[in-house]
């Protein structure tokens, strides 16, 4: 079952619990985002699980199962993402979205989450032309790298992480936002959820039911993002790499305008094999930090290479009429 966001969303003015609904953010396939106001005016983001293969809302708000046999599948989902918040609840850091409450109403679950005033990664890049300097790209992904950090020594994934889920405040720190552990956990169990991967940035192991899932997972996506930083494509979707592998690599596509340590490192996250990807996060953010990379020697400037160009020429008719 496919419903439209207008037909799922809560309206504006709703009353839930201390919140009032402002504006719909963001909608899935399964859960929507909206910005809310509590009592004493201060902003919140607040994540609705609504699983919209699964369920749907009725005249009164609540939120069904009209098929009884989705029903474990639904369950399952909402126990996970209840969880999910309740392990972001407990991490304190300013690289990852901060959850202030979780609770339960119209039949689902509800967490709210800050609501941080920037713009997303991806909308920076457009900004930049599509390519971002190695100092910028370091600087973030460190700053980014510590969060993702915390956030697996809690023994959570994010497994959806790409330039739309990266917000960058307007201090120009680095959040992590929109987890997805709760909802690849529904994906791997439940048909309806396949194509609910963000392909390019999706592991290979993701796809596959039988593969064990780990922090090596998010480093894949972490080398997706730093591969589009650099001015890359989405890498190929990693289900067709295994097939027939097209993904030209960053030390060979971008060694004019990045150093060779990042480029390396940005091929070795996005290895197909986890276990020959960096080990750690912090491995990565130790070499994000590291300041004696070297400098890639610079493209000459067009102007000064048409001076050479024609320099040369003249020098070859020069030659043939002595």
């Amino acid at each position: 079952m496919t419903q439209s966001s207008q037909l799922t969303a809560l309206p504006v003015g709703y009353r839930l619990a201390e919140y009032t609904i402002v504006r719909q953010l963001s909608v899935g396939g399964f859960s929507v985002v909206y910005l809310a106001l509590d009592d004493a005016d201060r902003k919140y983001a607040i994540k609705e699980y609504l699983p919209r293969n699964l369920a749907q809302r009725d005249e009164e708000g609540m939120v069904t199962v009209p098929h009884e046999l989705d029903r474990d599948a639904f369950n399952l989902g909402l126990k996970c993402f209840f969880e999910e918040g309740r392990i972001l609840a407990e991490i304190s850091h300013k690289s990852v979205v901060h959850v202030s409450n979780f609770f339960r109403a119209n039949q689902t679950v509800y967490m709210v989450m800050e609501y941080a005033d920037g713009r997303s990664l991806g909308r920076e890049l457009e900004l930049a032309g599509g390519r971002l300097e190695e100092r910028r790209i370091r600087k973030w992904f460190a700053a980014l790298l510590s969060g993702l950090r915390e956030v697996h020594l809690h023994r959570l994934l994010h497994l959806d992480i790409k330039p739309a889920n990266i917000y960058l405040r307007r201090s120009g720190y680095p959040l992590l936002l929109d987890f997805g552990a709760a909802r690849q956990t529904l994906s791997r169990r439940d048909k309806h959820f396949a194509s609910m991967y963000t392909p390019g940035f999706a592991a290979p192991e993701q796809y596959e039911k039988d593969q064990p899932l780990g922090p090596w997972t998010d480093i894949y996506a972490v080398g997706a993002c730093l591969y589009v930083c650099m001015g890359g494509r989405t890498p190929q979707i990693a289900q067709q790499r295994l097939q027939a592998d097209k993904l030209v690599p960053a030390s060979k596509l971008f060694r004019h305008y990045y150093s060779k340590e990042l480029l390396e490192l940005t091929d070795q996250c996005l290895n197909l094999a986890p276990d020959a990807r960096p080990s750690t996060v912090l491995a990565i953010q130790k070499r994000l930090l590291d300041s004696s990379y070297s400098q890639p020697e610079p493209l000459p400037e067009p102007a000064v290479a048409a001076k050479r160009l024609v320099g040369w020429i003249k020098g070859l008719a020069g030659g043939r009429s002595s």
